[in-house]
């Protein structure tokens, strides 16, 4: 059933649709081609964090998985590597045409364990994968060496050659999506690769591997293990077989895997983790709807569980009031929590309990410190079991709250007064992340000067969290090094050999 099909259900449907994937979830590993259970029959819980049940017991990787999975995606690098692109392409092709196949139980699976609003999933997540995979599947053969200027007796060429095996330790905030701009990459760049996924959420990556089997890959060229990431992620991105560990989630986890990676063999490490994302409203913003509109959907979507989220709103002063009054009527009740599995439903629950504690921790913090609560900062009150928290706004924050420099990862707005745009640039940088940023004015010459002033990998100006798979997505500073869904993501997979040959 296609995708535009999907998106005509009723909320009765998609519960009748989940009780049929709850009454026989798949719960193993998935290591060379099949699914497999945990050597050591280790076990954890995935939540439905709409109502707290327990959705599967699944099995627990750990060390000895990860050996396992390893020498699967080692054993099948070399066939894999040297499989000819065409061929590879065409498996890649059918694989996107299995997302859309089925595209009921991906969804499902994705809304229950995470708390996605299945409608996102249908509109933004199932074909952002498949954009992702097919971009880099039309890219296989398209990746070129070279041949330089030399001696005349000389022949200098350059290879571009697949690293091997890539660890990708994907988080839950977007389970499939994070994990398909990691995996389409470096199979498409000829590598194996061990998934890792977020044991908060990991149901829909195990159909991933399942249906890229199916579209006629060999055994091992994409491998699942769950498990608990202090375990199965350190065993893995500790792993001398590893070639490169790709990771997304937190600051503080993507320092660990650098030590990692300086404590094995010295493997590649490709980091995104958090941000602090500023949008930069200047006075002379054209079209103030528009503007506000961006400012809540920048933070509220996905339950504001978003690495680039825009969390600081800087309002230049002379528009502070007006800002804040349009954003209050408009913003206030333009996302309604609600059962995740209705069409209708545009705000799910936080991904787990710790995490609605977490949010609702800094909401504390940040009366204490003085900012003003516009609204929300609570649970509404008909969904008390699941890990729901309100749309929440505060003004009257400066750049030194805790609300303004630390990462929460949910629903929570924090706007900050400023005069000029050099004071603008000043607040944009003052943190320790730079992963994205926005710019509303204009004026050609100052949204130039924001752009090349401010810390961050990418800046959106006139518009926010828009791109397609031509725009490198990645930061700066302690937001990580990667560059997802582009060419140069294709590239980092891959490394150079320069052969130098002696004619005489």
């Amino acid at each position: 059933m296609s995708i535009d099909e999907l998106s005509k259900y009723s909320a009765k449907k998609w519960h009748a649709a989940a009780n049929r994937e709850l009454a026989n979830p798949e719960t193993r590993l998935f290591i060379g081609g099949e699914f497999v259970d945990a050597i050591n029959k280790g076990r954890f819980d995935t939540i439905n964090p709409a109502n707290g049940n327990v959705l599967a017991s699944m099995s627990a990787g750990d060390a000895a998985d990860i050996d396992a999975a390893v020498a699967a995606a080692k054993k099948a690098f070399r066939g894999w590597s040297r499989t000819a692109p065409r061929e590879r392409m065409e498996i890649l092709y059918r694989y996107v045409e299995l997302l859309g196949e089925n595209a009921e139980q991906l969804a499902v699976l994705e809304s229950l364990d995470m708390g996605k609003p299945i409608s996102d999933v249908l509109a933004i997540d199932l074909p952002g994968c498949q954009d992702t995979i097919q971009f880099m599947a039309e890219y296989i053969d398209k990746i070129e060496g070279s041949v330089t200027s030399t001696e005349a007796d000389v022949l200098h060429y350059v290879l571009r050659e697949p690293l091997g095996v890539v660890a990708a330790i994907s988080p839950w905030n977007y389970p499939m999506l994070m994990a398909i701009w990691k995996i389409a990459p470096a199979i498409a760049a000829g590598n194996t690769v061990v998934l890792k996924p977020a044991e908060q959420a990991p149901l829909s990556c195990l159909l991933l591997a399942k249906l890229f089997i199916e579209a006629g890959a060999p055994p091992g060229v994409f491998n699942v293990v769950n498990g608990i990431g202090e375990v199965a992620g350190k065993a893995l991105a500790l792993h001398n077989d590893v070639a490169k560990v790709t990771f997304t989630g937190s600051t503080e986890v993507g320092k660990l895997m650098l030590q990692y990676a300086g404590q094995s063999n010295m493997k590649r490490v490709s980091l995104e983790c958090g941000g602090k994302s500023p949008q930069i409203f200047m006075a002379d913003v054209a079209d103030m709807e528009s503007a506000v509109s961006a400012a809540y959907n920048g933070i509220f979507s996905n339950m504001g569980e978003v690495c680039n989220a825009g969390s600081r709103l800087l309002v230049d002063r002379p528009i502070y009031d007006e800002f804040i009054e349009r954003f209050i009527a408009t913003g206030k009740n333009a996302y309604q929590p609600g059962d995740p599995l209705d069409p209708l439903t545009n705000m799910g629950p936080m991904v787990t309990h710790d995490a609605q504690k977490r949010v609702l921790s800094y909401v504390e913090i940040a009366n204490k410190e003085g900012a003003k609560l516009q609204f929300g900062g609570d649970v509404p009150t008909a969904l008390k079991a699941g890990a729901y928290v309100n749309p929440t706004l505060f003004t009257g924050v400066n750049n030194s709250m805790r609300i303004a420099r630390e990462e929460i990862f949910g629903p929570v707005a924090a706007v900050i007064p400023f005069d000029g745009v050099d004071e603008a640039i000043a607040i944009a940088n003052d943190t320790i992340y730079g992963l994205a940023a926005s710019v509303w004015t204009q004026n050609l010459s100052r949204a130039h000067k924001l752009v090349r002033e401010i810390e961050a990998g990418v800046v959106w100006v006139n518009c926010f969290d828009e791109g397609d798979m031509t725009q490198p997505f990645g930061g700066y500073k302690q937001s990580g090094n990667a560059r997802d869904k582009c060419v140069e993501s294709l590239l980092s997979y891959t490394q150079s050999k320069s052969a130098w040959i002696r004619l005489d």
